[in-house]
């Protein structure tokens, strides 16, 4: 069979055959590794310096500088009585462990209180986004809540209600001092947390919404496979700031007196003593658990694209 004077078969070979080559090329095998040129070794070498550079400057600086606070600090006339009240290791030691067991009670408040107010964060902010008339007692019961927590100091919250909602007697409410302190940080923390959810559900753009509506999608599944979800990735570098301060602040709930946290622990031992070392102790407790969470919430930022999240030497 033939196509056009010529056979099929030729046709095909024609077709299998390699493109020609282009002129000046040498007609040997491509070569798989690539080799950088001088010019780029030279700009990695000069980046190298560089680094190796500011590192050394850094350090040098750093010591310096402590080194030139230490000689300060220690050459005071009252180092030796300050040492003795503030870091007193052997003391330190011998109270470590109550202080731990309260900081236990301090990283489970965290976690129960993170999930209430992670839900009613959600639930105000998205108050606060429903459109159309119908809705707005709605928003201004959002926008109330909002202002007033945000407005009061954490500590008026839990004296508030750590001593004022026992005092009513309604057998109905809990009475709790640990209950009444949980929902204080709930209270105070979901005001903040939900104005950054907001703030990142208003930043989806709304071509989002209107593609997700156009598929069929309801409002409600539009929030909930669409826009939540590209907001929370958008936000969780502040959420997980707030998480760290959350953890430093379960501390507050100690003026409730009853409540048996690293920080109340902390006082106990000093009364008895009058010998502050068991607050330094509580302080470096909180600072090894917060200092993790505040290098993970840097590199969060840093993957999230946030320009200059955690600093550079």
């Amino acid at each position: 069979m033939t196509l056009g004077g010529g056979d099929v078969g030729d046709l095909g070979e024609f077709m299998a055959a390699p493109d020609p080559a282009p002129a000046g090329h040498t007609g040997s095998a491509p070569d798989d590794g690539w080799t950088p040129s001088p010019i780029e070794m030279g700009r990695r070498a000069y980046r190298q310096r560089r680094t190796r550079r500011s590192v050394i400057i850094a350090s040098v600086s750093t010591v310096v500088l402590l080194t030139a606070v230490v000689l300060v600090v220690i050459n005071t006339p009252g180092w030796p009585q300050f040492r003795k009240k503030f870091f007193d290791l052997s003391y330190g030691w011998q109270v470590l462990p109550d202080i731990a067991e309260g900081l236990w009670l301090n990283i489970r408040l965290a976690v129960v209180c993170e999930i209430g107010i992670l839900v009613l964060a959600l639930t105000v902010a998205l108050l606060r986004t429903l459109r159309g008339p119908v809705f707005f007692p709605l928003r201004a019961a959002a926008i109330a809540y909002t202002d007033l927590f945000r407005g009061l100091p954490l500590i008026l919250v839990l004296l508030l209600l750590g001593f004022g909602m026992p005092s009513l007697k309604l057998e109905w409410l809990p009475r709790s001092a640990l209950f009444w302190g949980c929902v204080a940080l709930i209270l105070t923390y979901a005001a903040y947390v939900s104005e950054v959810l907001r703030a990142g559900i208003e930043s989806v753009h709304p071509s989002q919404r209107a593609a997700a509506r156009s598929l069929g999608l309801s409002h409600a599944k539009t929030m909930r496979f669409v826009v939540v979800p590209q907001a929370v990735r958008r936000v969780l570098p502040p959420l997980l700031n707030d998480l760290v301060a959350l953890i430093k602040d379960t501390g507050l709930i100690s003026v409730l007196g009853v409540i048996y946290d690293a920080v109340l622990n902390a006082q106990i031992e000093t009364a008895d003593t009058f010998n502050y070392t068991p607050y330094v102790v509580a302080g470096l407790l909180f600072v090894l658990i917060t200092v993790p969470l505040t290098r993970l919430t840097d590199w969060v930022a840093r993957r999230q694209g946030w320009t200059g999240g955690g600093g550079h030497v």
